[in-house]
C-alpha cells in the first residue's frame, strides 16, 4: 500500500511538472504559422488574432520585431521574448488585436547597421537612411498588406521591438512615418538624425539596462533626448541593474500595454 501510494505520488508530480509547459507550447500554437511572398522573397511570420475574431469588426495591430538571437527559419524562435505578453488571457479579453512576430534570417538584420563586435559593448555604425534590408523591407510590405484589409483600424496600428528589434524599431519608424500611433523600443539604437523625421507628437516608450555591456544605453538616451527635442514623446525607462536582457523588466511593466493602446492617430 505505501509503495502503491508513493508511485502515485511520484506520477503526480511529473504530471505537475509537465503541464505548465504543455499549456505554454499549446498557447504559443495560437501564434499561426504564415509566410509572406514577395517577388523571389519569403518571410516567415507568426500571427495571432482576437478570440472571436470577424471580420466585421476593426482591430488594432501590433509589430513584434525580436533580437539576432532569434533569427533562423524555423518560423518559431521569435515567440522566445514577448510572446507570452499577448497570450495572456486577460490582455486578450482587455486589448484584442492582431499581433504579428515576423523572423528574419541568420544572416540579415532588421535594421542597415554595420555592428562591430571586438570591444564590449559593440560599435554601431547605423545607415538608416539607406535603402532597407531585404527583411525589413518585406515587413514593410507585409504591414501594407495587412492594414489594407477592412477588419484593421489603421488608426491604431504600434511596432515595438528589442536589441536588434528595438534598432529596426526606431528605422521602420523613419521609413514608414504614417503608419504607426506608438511604440516601443528595448535596448535598441539608431542614428538619432532620423528622429527628426518622426512625425509630431509620436509616442514612444524606450527601455533600457544602465548595466547593458552589448548596446550601450546612451544609445536610448540620445534617441529619446532627440525625439523629445524634435516634437516627439519619448518615455524613458532606465533599469539600473538590467544588462543586455531588459526586455525581461520592459515586457514585465504591467502598463505597457494599457499605454501602448491608448495611443491613437486621430
Amino acid at each position: 500500500m505505501k509503495n502503491r501510494l508513493k508511485y502515485l505520488l511520484i506520477a503526480l508530480a511529473v504530471i505537475l511538472l509537465l503541464v505548465p509547459f504543455s499549456m505554454d507550447a499549446q498557447s504559443k500554437d495560437e501564434f499561426k504559422r504564415e509566410q509572406f511572398i514577395s517577388e523571389n522573397d519569403t518571410l516567415n511570420y507568426r500571427i495571432l488574432y482576437p478570440d472571436n475574431f470577424s471580420e466585421s469588426k476593426e482591430y488594432p495591430v501590433v509589430l513584434v520585431l525580436h533580437g539576432a538571437g532569434e533569427r533562423g527559419d524555423d518560423n518559431e524562435a521569435q515567440l522566445v521574448h514577448g510572446s507570452d505578453l499577448f497570450l495572456k488571457a486577460e490582455n486578450r479579453k482587455e486589448f484584442p488585436a492582431i499581433v504579428i512576430f515576423p523572423q528574419a534570417p541568420k544572416d540579415d538584420y532588421w535594421a542597415k547597421v554595420e555592428v562591430k563586435r571586438d570591444t564590449m559593448p559593440f560599435h554601431f555604425d547605423f545607415k538608416n537612411t539607406e535603402a532597407p534590408t531585404r527583411s525589413l523591407d518585406l515587413v514593410m510590405k507585409l504591414m501594407d498588406s495587412v492594414i489594407a484589409q477592412k477588419f484593421v483600424n489603421d488608426q491604431k496600428v504600434y511596432v515595438g521591438g528589442l536589441s536588434m528589434g528595438g534598432m529596426g524599431t526606431y528605422e521602420i519608424l523613419y521609413k514608414k512615418p504614417e503608419m504607426f500611433a506608438a511604440a516601443f523600443a528595448i535596448c535598441g539604437g539608431a542614428n538619432p538624425e532620423i528622429a527628426k523625421e518622426y512625425p509630431d507628437g509620436l509616442n514612444i516608450w524606450i527601455f533600457h539596462g544602465e548595466k547593458d555591456d552589448v548596446v550601450p544605453s546612451r544609445l536610448s538616451k540620445e534617441m529619446a533626448r532627440v525625439i523629445n527635442h524634435t516634437g516627439g514623446n519619448a518615455k524613458l525607462s532606465l533599469y539600473p541593474n538590467d544588462n543586455h536582457n531588459s526586455w525581461d523588466s520592459a515586457f514585465s511593466e504591467p502598463y505597457l500595454l494599457e499605454w501602448l493602446f491608448k495611443n491613437s492617430k486621430k
